[in-house]
Order: structure tokens, then sequence, then C-alpha cells
């Protein structure tokens, strides 16, 4: 089982260790890393950690096959999003691996080398992919051949953001910037004010018609996509507490967005809905999770630290129902297709959910290794990645 991604970077300067406690996710050791300026931290449940109840015979109510597999490199040390556009589905490992298969065969349409270990991938529009290096490149690829590179200032944990012909980075000292996706030119860096610390996990940036929707710290921003103009700030929730780790606050991918209303979480603090066409908080609730979220027009999903699973009401974020049969499982952020809600787990297992009530559907092995992804939907192919470097594809019968 994979460790719980809630690793923070420091920003300026190694901060001292200290305790994180966030609602019931018990007590979370922290320990320095002075040498590459890092804090880790994991669940200390004294001497026996809790285990994961038994799940028992799949119940098999949707029926589901898997199509093709496809096997690229490890993700060690990668913090991967996969992306799916265009029947095709791009993602990446950890060595620097690039990587395109066709959605619905698993056949390998290119790939490329970025030469050195990535920190986080990939971002594309179907023509322009790009990622970041480890030693803090941007690397932009075009069918298998490097189109360009750019040193940037301080080291990324999301994704890039490919759309409009520009390459957009949310980089680890809040900075929001904008490259031309051909010729790599800088158009313009948007630097914000934020805590010392910063999550090593995909944050929130996404397009939302002509306005290009940003997690800064707790605080949702909507930027001019032109200029990084900032247009509008809406809270989610607010740093609290005694030290840099207690008050560290993020936005986390991914998000749930119907229309122009945005959902996202803020790691281990809360849950929130933003109008971006007002730039205004519909509302926000406490919730102790660390994964994203998906939705539907009437619900949101996603899970609490422990693996509960939660559905709230998208209008107002009250709670529609829980499912905990799977805590301890450290699930993925959820994507909802047809009637489920689907998870990946650290042993592997793709878990297919009720949307109405959270009923277990159907349950799918892969190779036995963590999903290290939110699985993604390309055409009528649910593709999930593992931390072996396994690539799974499965439709429905």
């Amino acid at each position: 089982m994979r460790n719980p991604p809630s690793s923070v970077a420091a920003r300026k300067r190694p901060s001292s260790a200290g305790a994180l406690a966030r609602g019931a996710a018990a007590l979370a050791l922290v320990t320095m890393l002075a040498g590459c300026s890092t804090v880790s931290s994991w669940f200390d449940f004294g001497s026996k950690k809790p285990q994961p109840a038994e799940l028992g015979p799949s119940p098999g109510l949707v029926a589901v096959r898997q199509a093709w597999n496809a096997k690229i490199g490890p993700a060690e040390g990668l913090s991967l999003t996969v992306q799916a556009q265009d029947g095709q589905v791009t993602l990446a490992s950890g060595n620097g691996g690039l990587y395109v298969l066709d959605a619905a065969t698993g056949r390998e349409v290119w790939r490329a080398s970025t030469g050195a270990p990535l920190s986080a991938a990939v971002g594309s529009d179907g023509a322009v992919v790009a990622a970041v290096t480890r030693g803090n490149e941007l690397v932009a690829f075009s069918e298998g051949k490097e189109l360009w590179r750019k040193k940037l200032a301080a080291g990324v944990y999301t994704a890039p953001l490919v759309t409009g012909g520009r390459v957009f980075i949310l980089a680890a000292d809040r900075s929001v910037s904008a490259f031309d996706g051909r010729s790599g030119v800088r158009l313009w860096s948007q630097q914000r004010p934020g805590e010392p610390l910063v999550l090593q996990q995909p944050g929130v940036l996404v397009p939302v018609g002509e306005t290009l929707v940003a997690g800064l710290s707790g605080r949702m921003a909507g930027l001019n996509p032109l200029n990084g103009s900032v247009r509008w700030e809406a809270p989610i929730a607010a740093s609290r507490g005694t030290n840099d780790v207690e008050r560290l606050v993020d936005l986390v991918g991914r998000v749930a967005r119907e229309g122009s209303v945005v959902c996202a979480r803020a790691f281990q603090s809360s849950i929130g809905c933003v109008d971006t066409a007002r730039g205004t908080l519909l509302w926000s609730k406490a919730a102790n999770g660390f994964q994203g979220l998906d939705g539907d027009d009437a619900s949101l999903y996603g899970t609490e630290a422990d693996g509960t699973v939660l559905a709230w009401k998208r209008d107002s974020g009250d709670r529609a129902w829980s499912q905990d049969k799977l805590r301890w499982r450290v699930l993925s952020a959820p994507l909802v297709v047809g009637r489920s809600v689907v998870f990946g787990d650290g042993t592997g297992i793709v878990h297919m959910l009720s949307r109405e009530d959270g009923a277990m559907l159907n349950r799918i092995p892969t190779d036995g290794s963590a999903i290290v992804a939110a699985p993604v939907l390309a055409g009528n192919t649910l593709v999930v990645a593992t931390s072996n470097g396994g690539v799974f594809g499965f439709v429905p019968q």
C-alpha cells in the first residue's frame, strides 16, 4: 500500500518538525528531511495500524471487462495526472518517459523522454504534451519530438495545463505562469503570497470559459489567461494553527465542475463550491480528506482521510450518504462513470460504487500495486495507472 500522499515541501526555508492533527486523522508525525527541504508526514497509529476489512466476493452488478493493458515505467516520485482527449490517453513515468496510447486498444501512438526524472506530469491538448522535471525544467513535446524546454524558478507538483495554444504552470512558490505552446516564450507570470509550505501533490489549475481557475493556498482564484491579472478570489479554507505545518492549506485536484460552478477540496480542511462567473463562494463545509472530488449535477463525491466515501448535495454541501467499507484502503480521487463513482485503491483494486447510495457494484483487480492517479474516462474506456507502471483499460460489457 502506498503512503498517503500528504507530503509538503518548504518554499522558503526548512521548518522545524511538528505535529499535524487534522479532524479525524489521529496524529500525523512530521519529520524534516533537511537536505532537500521537504517535510513528509504519515499517520501514526501506534504499534498497530488500522487494517482494511475483508472485501468478500465482488457483487458484479455492473458488467465490465478488461479490454487491454500496457506497461510503462514506474511512477515513483511523480505527481501524476492522466490526460484523456480525442480517443487517446497521455501519461508519464517517474523516470521521464512520456507516452500516448490509443484509448480503445492500448496501442502505443508515440513515446518520448525528457531525459530526467519528473516531478509533475502530464499536460496535453492532443497536440502539445508538457511535463516538469525534478530539476525544475518545463519540457514540451509534439508527436514524440521535443519542442522546447525552459528552466523554472521553483518546483512544480501540478501537471501543466495545455490549452488555447499555451502552457500554464502552477508552481510551488504560489506563482502561475503562461508559456507559448509552440515556442516556449514566457508570456506572463503572476506571483501571489502564501504560506511557506506547499503540498507535494496535484493542485487546482483548470480552464473555465474565458477564465483560468487556480488554487492559491486555500483560495480559488480566477485569472485572465491572456495577461495573468486576477479577476477574483474566493476562500474555501482559511489558514489556522500555531506553526507552518499546521497552517498549511492548499486546494487539491481533481475538481468537480458543473457549468460555471467549480467545487474543490482544501487539504484535510473543507470542501466548497465557487461560482466562477461571479467569483463568489456558494458554500464551504468541513471535510477531512486529502484527495480531490468529482460530481454530477446533483452530488459531489470524495473520501475522508480514513477512506470513508462520502456524497454531498451539490447545492448545499449537506451530506447525502456515506460508505465505510473501503476504510484504510488509501483511495484515489473519484471519477463519475454512468451510474457509478469509481475509486482506485492502494492495492490496485478499482472499486465501483452506486452514485445513488454508495452500494458496492463491482471490483476489478489490476497488478496489485497502488493506483497512482485519479481514473479517467477516454471515450468508452475507463483507464487507470498503477505505481508499477501498469496501464489498464476497462469497458462495459
